[in-house]
This record gives structure tokens, C-alpha cells and sequence, in this order.
């Protein structure tokens, strides 16, 4: 069973930075690398929204119109780890983020469409 382990979520003031990694364990790299690995948020209130996503092979990118130029996603296949940063943060970013990896060559973006789910790590922006 893969399972998806987020770190680096805090709190920062506006126009800080945070930078989101997610780990994935139970998966080979070889299995790894064939995921598209995306990211979401869910603030109070709020439906879960993707910010970002990733294709297998890094070769593909996806982010929402409110993060472009702001958040950067990579991956490094061979540490089995998605990351995420975040530049420029407003309090408008605050929310839980989660790591999602879906079973598929191709570009992601509903959240039903992903398989694994890590449990989310807290990002606060203060301002």
C-alpha cells in the first residue's frame, strides 16, 4: 500500500515562503515514477481545490490561475518526493495542502481521479 507523508507546512508572514514535500513510501521507484503526483488545498469552508500537478516524468506541469508564478512543483523520482514551493504566500494561500499520486501517464486534475492520499500539512499565512 503506498503511502503519501507531507512535510514542511507552517506559518508564515505574507510574502514568506514555505516549501511543501511529500514522500512516498510502500512504492518503488520505479513505481513511483510512473505516477502523476499532484497537490491540493482545502480551507475552512472551502471545497478541496488542486493548486499543482506533475506528470511521471516532470515534462508536464499544471498549477490553479491563483498560484501561477508563485508556486514551482518538481519531483525527484529517484527519492520517490514530490515538492512544492511557494513563493510571494498570501493569506489566501492558508489552507490544509495534500499530496495526492494518481495510477496514470497523463495529466491529473480531479481530485476523484488520484488513488493515494497523504494526511495534509497545515500552511497559515499571516498578514
Amino acid at each position: 500500500q503506498v503511502q503519501l507523508v507531507e512535510s514542511g507546512g507552517g506559518l508564515v508572514q505574507a510574502g514568506g515562503s514555505l516549501r511543501l514535500s511529500c514522500a512516498a513510501s510502500g512504492a518503488s521507484v520505479r513505481t513511483f515514477s510512473r505516477y502523476t503526483m499532484g497537490w491540493f488545498r482545502q480551507a475552512p469552508g472551502k471545497e478541496r481545490e488542486i493548486v499543482a500537478a506533475i506528470i511521471w516524468s516532470g515534462a508536464s506541469t499544471l498549477f490553479v490561475d491563483s498560484v501561477k508564478g508563485r508556486f514551482t512543483i518538481s519531483r525527484e523520482n529517484a527519492k520517490n518526493t514530490v515538492y512544492l514551493q511557494m513563493i510571494s504566500l498570501k493569506p489566501e494561500d492558508t489552507a490544509v495542502y495534500y499530496c495526492a499520486a494518481a495510477i496514470a501517464p497523463r495529466m491529473v486534475v480531479t481530485s476523484s481521479e488520484y488513488d493515494y492520499w497523504g494526511q495534509g500539512t497545515q500552511v497559515t499565512v499571516s498578514s
